[in-house]
């Protein structure tokens, strides 16, 4: 096969890989007063592993269930007041310019509590072949 070749088929293989992600996400993903957009997505150097960049916009008083993603997010608060409420610490009142870091696994949930939208732009660092959110029970 040649150079150009191998390349649309890796083009190809990724798109693939990112529409089946969009299609395993839950459908509470997409809730009313919560807004995602991907911006970037990129195979890491670590086999089987990627980073993922989303912005997340939650309307005033809008929460995010309890949740998991298979793998590290690194939360950095662009506007507003998010409350993150992380299993095994107490809840935790973000504004712009704060960071949060959320350990593989482990099982969180937010809350705009502002009068204004809040925005974050998380960051995964997450197996490929697992759905990127699974709500906990």
């Amino acid at each position: 096969m040649s150079h150009r070749h191998l390349r649309a088929l890796r083009v190809l293989s990724s798109a693939v890989l990112f529409a089946a992600n969009l299609f395993t996400l839950p459908a509470a993903a997409a809730q009313a007063g919560v807004a995602r957009i991907d911006l970037q997505r990129h195979d890491l150097s670590a086999p089987g592993r990627e980073a993922v960049q989303v912005r997340v916009d939650l309307a005033p008083g809008v929460a995010f269930g309890r949740h998991t993603h298979p793998g590290e997010e690194i939360i950095y608060v662009l506007s507003g007041a998010i409350e993150y409420d992380v299993e095994g610490k107490p809840p935790v009142t973000l504004k712009a310019g704060d960071v949060l870091f959320i350990p593989a696994g482990t099982v969180h949930a937010a809350k705009n509590v502002g009068v204004e939208t809040a925005s974050e732009l998380a960051t995964y660092i997450v197996a490929k072949d697992k759905p990127l959110l699974t709500l906990a029970k």
